[in-house]
């Protein structure tokens, strides 16, 4: 009988299908913006579980709550009425500011697969009945089935066979073709482009991120989110926001379209992420507005989703909505979204005053920040043959300390909690300072 291995890189490498191409790292603890690994070594984590751990790590109230929860009542399916989930979508649509309903599953790609259910039910069932008046463009659109979503290049929306097909990246793709129809890809933030797109006939709704996050925190322009909205009234089409990175509090407001365009209103917006602290959860919210139906009765848009069109064993627990709850109170209460803001724009000039020329650009908003490096960085810094430079400095990185998120090829991104402090971040700008420096 073979030896049983006994550290914690061999268990993965015998026993765990190599879906990840995993940094050398074995993380055994955290406390607020800091981890250490199994032989005691710190870092600062500018990643936080790429944007999940939103309130840092082992936060006492969170902690509390899952004790007390854990200990009262952890799963019931969703057959039953549980007070937590009840309270946790109460709170979510407060939060965004409108009438309307939620559906609770487990992740980002699953809060998405309900957003592409709820566009074709509407445009399975919806009447389809455009305001803009052009005869031609309503005939057109009645002659096919309504099932295209418009979505953006560069964008990402998990890795279900859908949100492969719903990502604007080729390298998502490869190997599992064919796509699942009806996605169509626009540039992002080309209002041309997507003015052309929804006059494509069998559009039925828009999905965007108002921030780009996977390609390295990219921003929509508010005049981009006013358009998207303008142009779906105009044709009845659904706006749907991907906020699974950029939302609950990540940008500095609860809804990141909010930093943007506040005055947008969309249909559905999907979460995961930061939504319960590193539980996981996720979520969607759908608009109330009433739509009308083929058969010319009305309908709320956050009801055309009825029993037996869709559903899941995990989501909304009892004990990951307690947990929410309290993360999203601790971020409510302890003026995080005034701390996102305020130390965003401090990382933001920090970053930049380091002046290296291996950094092209610095961009971000609230704590979504982006560090494009210079397109020659393999050059100068001498990168092996074959591997990308952000992933390079990012190993450079963690050898000095800190723990950041590679974007693409030549981008790095900070996802630190959203109750950092000035002091982290200053510290975390001189270790990148220095690390560049050596390069």
């Amino acid at each position: 009988m073979q030896e049983s291995p006994t550290s914690t890189r061999e268990l993965y490498d015998r026993h765990v299908i190599p879906t990840y191409g995993r940094f050398d790292l074995r993380l055994a603890r955290g406390r607020g913006c800091e981890v250490w690994d199994e032989d005691g070594k710190r870092y600062l984590d500018f990643g936080a579980g790429i944007a999940v751990t939103s309130i840092g790590h082992a936060h006492p109230r969170v902690v509390r709550v899952l004790q007390e929860q854990v200990a009262t009542l952890v799963h019931t399916s969703n057959l039953y009425f549980t007070r937590p989930q009840a309270v946790l979508a109460e709170r979510l649509t407060r939060l965004v500011g409108a009438g309307g309903k939620v559906f609770f599953c487990n992740s980002g790609a699953e809060a998405n697969e309900a957003l592409y259910k709820l566009a074709r039910k509407f445009g399975n069932e919806g009447s389809g009945e455009p305001k803009i008046q052009n005869s031609k463009f309503k005939m057109q659109n009645s002659a096919v089935p309504r099932i295209g979503i418009i979505t953006m290049l560069g964008g990402f929306h998990g890795r279900t066979l859908a949100g492969i097909s719903a990502t604007g990246q080729e390298k998502v793709k490869k190997g599992f073709e064919p796509m699942v129809e009806g996605f169509r890809h626009v540039p992002f933030n080309d209002i041309a482009a997507l003015t052309a797109a929804v006059d494509v006939p069998g559009t039925v709704a828009v999905l965007t991120e108002p921030v780009q996050g996977e390609s390295g925190i990219h921003p929509a322009s508010a005049e981009f989110l006013r358009t998207a909205r303008r142009l779906c009234d105009e044709r009845d089409l659904l706006l749907m926001f991907d906020e699974v990175q950029c939302g609950l509090g990540r940008t500095g407001e609860w809804c990141g379209w909010k930093s943007i365009a506040p005055e947008v209103m969309p249909d559905a917006v999907s979460w995961a992420k930061g939504i319960a602290g590193g539980f996981p959860l996720g979520a969607i919210w759908v608009n109330e507005r009433e739509v009308t139906l083929k058969d010319g009765t009305k309908k709320k848009l956050c009801d055309l989703l009825g029993p037996g069109t869709h559903g899941t064993t995990f989501g909304g627990t009892p004990l990951v909505c307690a947990g929410a709850n309290e993360v999203l109170a601790v971020i409510e209460e302890e003026g995080m979204l005034g701390n996102a803001r305020t130390i965003g724009t401090h990382a933001l000039t920090v970053l930049r005053a380091i002046a290296s020329p291996l950094i092209h650009e610095v961009r971000g908003l609230g704590l979504m920040l982006g560090i494009e490096l210079a397109a020659d960085f393999a050059q100068r810094a001498k990168v092996p043959d074959g591997k990308a430079p952000a992933l390079f400095l990012v190993e450079k990185l963690h050898e000095a300390g800190l723990l950041t998120i590679p974007s693409g090829t030549h981008a790095i991104r900070w996802l630190p909690a959203l109750n950092v402090q000035r002091s982290d971040i200053d510290e975390a700008a001189a270790i990148l300072a220095r690390v560049l420096a050596t390069l």
